[in-house]
């Protein structure tokens, strides 16, 4: 039984709020549900919010406890930067990169070992239930489940982009989850931000854009049934994307 949870970024109040509302009781930085059931989170950990480093210390802690971490593309970002790496300090990255540089250099060498370690060592997605549940950041196409490669990464970590942009800028992504033939497993995602959570087929987006003002979303598998927590950050009606 497991319980997959949407795009944190950096809001840990919410993150708490909705791993208790999901019959967890989280103490010393273990988070136990009393039926075994298994935390999922589908990356985008940081960035925007008020806590992102907060937010690796918990997820850290609970993937040590036998939850599951698949990494985000701002996960994948902060991981470049810790590695020295030329990014652009830029869509959110800026909030974590502070909330580090606020802290004393032996705090930043933990926290710097303690998420490099947590990146290195999750999958880029994950398959479960015997092959029936998949949990994969930005999505990925049922006929590319078990494979790996450039193409795959780019598309779990980025979805389905055509290199052109949109009006405010972002990355033009088509509607993968319509386009591509679907097969048996549940393809749990998140990437883009929804007003709710949208089911096609056998997917399902659980991004409803917490650190924009909107909610914070788990999927309970095998219920497929969703529960979220409302944001304590302002709204911004611009980041969620609409379907026609």
């Amino acid at each position: 039984m497991y319980d997959l949870v949407g795009d944190i970024h950096g809001c840990r109040l919410e993150m708490h709020s909705l791993i208790e509302k999901l019959g967890y009781k989280i103490k010393n930085g273990t988070a136990s549900h009393p039926d075994g059931r298994t935390l999922v989170f589908i990356g985008d950990l940081t960035d925007r919010g008020p806590d992102s480093l907060g937010v690796i210390n918990d997820v850290t802690g609970y993937v040590s406890q036998g939850h599951v971490y698949v990494p985000g593309n701002h996960c994948d970002k902060l991981y470049r930067w810790f590695l020295g790496r030329n990014v652009k300090i830029l869509h959110g990255l800026e909030t974590t990169t502070a909330e580090f540089a606020a802290l004393p250099g032996r705090q930043q060498q933990a926290i710097r070992t303690s998420f490099m370690k947590l990146y290195e060592e999750a999958p880029l997605y994950v398959v479960l239930d015997n092959g029936k549940l998949v949990a994969a950041h930005a999505g990925i196409r049922h006929e590319d489940i078990r494979l790996e490669g450039k193409r795959i990464k780019s598309f779990v970590l980025y979805g389905d982009t055509t290199g052109k942009f949109d009006e405010y800028g972002r990355p033009e992504r088509r509607d993968w989850a319509s386009i591509y033939p679907q097969g048996n497993a549940w393809i749990v995602y998140g990437h883009t931000p929804v007003e709710a959570p949208r089911f096609v087929g056998r997917t399902v987006n659980i991004d409803t854009g917490c650190v924009f003002g909107g909610r914070l979303t788990a999927l309970r598998y095998p219920e497929m049934e969703t529960i979220s927590v409302a944001s304590t950050m302002p709204r911004v009606d611009e980041k969620f994307r609409t379907f026609s």
